[in-house]
């Protein structure tokens, strides 16, 4: 029996360590975002031709009003819009080229989305674009976008992450979602820009040099995670990227426990799958001086942060009953720690509104949500499990 009692005890240790190392990497990167960053600059000498591509699956509403708010959005150089158009309708295809929009179709047994932009991407190469601008099928550019991502280009930068916020918080959970966004903007975005490392390339409002991205592109593979595999990619490169904490783009965020468990367990799926891929790898590249790989591939190491909150919750409530293990105090820690970490990550603006205190309650069904999406991650490698989105008119925040 004591061999067993010490068996346990060390397998709580080794549990503490590892939720210590997640709450250290998180509040550190979470302080460092409370300093500001330089604000961006939207005059340029010269105005590249930028592709504002928007890879579309099986969206024939949301499509319509996105390149809508798209072709009136204000440059001052030439722009295209782009729709890569996966599993659209004919009318749909139909609307969007009397609209204006460039359609390409693409055609694949199994989607993805980085095939889908390598596809459109070598098809569209001799247009001369010099930039090319990732949204998502929803998504909305804030004033001026263009023109500041072109300012950021022109003083010599290969890849660009803009500040993607929610659009619609209508919902308490949809605003949960929009905390969620912001303390990933926070920590690993904001928070990395501040000490000098690339932020975390987040699927959508991102640019990058046409060329570059099309040479990426064409060994990215069937990734349910592109965004991620570039990352480990430009960071390999040692080519870093810049970020624009003042211009936004608007996203929709989910409204409900269900589409929150199916775009989580395509997120983790693809988290296990670098996790995998790189761990090994992040160590190498640690020795040759690669910092930024090393970086990356930590954080693939790192529990969900719901996911994590909850652990720490349930550790520190057992351990005012378990003899095993650290210390009552080490896992009360912790857990206030992450408390806190979270706190300062959230802005300001939320908490002078009361939805945010609506959204709080909704904290337990999204942890259910997160350990559903554990057990389903084997769908997301089966599959392209595509986020559905509302068939609502999306506001123009032009």
């Amino acid at each position: 029996m004591e061999i067993v009692y010490s068996i346990i005890n060390i397998l709580f240790w080794i549990l503490g360590i590892y939720l210590l190392f997640n709450c250290i990497y998180l509040a550190f990167f979470a302080i460092a975002g409370l300093f500001s960053l330089p604000k961006s600059q939207k005059t340029a000498i010269n105005y590249k031709k930028i592709a504002v591509l928007f890879p579309t699956y099986q969206e024939n509403i949301v499509i319509i009003e996105s390149v809508k708010a798209a072709l009136n959005h204000q440059y001052n150089g030439s722009f295209e819009v782009i729709v890569i158009a996966d599993g659209l309708l004919p009318e749909t295809n139909a609307v969007l080229k009397n609209l204006g929009a460039n359609v390409v179709e693409v055609f694949f047994e199994k989607s993805t989305k980085g095939k889908a932009l390598q596809f459109a991407m070598s098809q569209l190469k001799d247009k001369g674009f010099d930039i090319a601008m990732i949204l998502d099928v929803d998504n909305v550019m804030s004033n001026d976008c263009l023109n500041y991502l072109n300012h950021s280009f022109e003083q010599g930068n290969k890849v660009v992450q803009a500040h993607r916020t929610a659009k619609n918080i209508d919902s308490s959970f949809a605003f949960l979602d929009a905390c969620n966004e912001e303390v990933n903007n926070h920590i690993y975005r904001k928070g990395q820009a501040v000490v000098g490392l690339s932020p975390a390339l987040i699927g959508s409002g991102m640019a990058f040099d046409y060329g570059y991205l099309l040479s990426l592109l064409n060994n990215i593979g069937e990734t349910v995670g592109e965004d991620k595999q570039l990352d480990f990619m430009i960071a390999n490169d040692k080519v870093s990227i810049a970020y624009l904490n003042d211009v936004y783009v608007y996203d929709e965020k989910v409204e409900n426990a269900a589409v929150f468990t199916k775009q989580r367990t395509r997120w983790i799926a693809s988290q296990i799958e670098f996790l995998k891929k790189y761990a090994f790898e992040g160590f190498v590249q640690l020795f040759k001086g690669n910092v930024e790989f090393f970086n990356k591939t930590i954080q693939t190491f790192l529990m969900p942060r719901i996911l994590l909150l909850g652990l720490l919750f349930l550790m520190a409530i057992q351990s005012f009953f378990n003899p095993f293990g650290p210390l009552r105090t080490f896992w009360v820690s912790l857990f206030i720690s992450i408390c806190l970490t979270l706190l300062i990550s959230v802005p300001r603006r939320f908490y002078a509104d009361e939805r945010l205190y609506i959204a709080l309650l909704q904290i337990p069904r999204a942890m259910f949500g997160m350990v559903i999406a554990l057990f389903s991650i084997g769908k997301a490698k089966k599959s392209f499990m595509v986020t559905p989105h509302r068939n609502k008119n999306i506001e123009n925040k032009n």
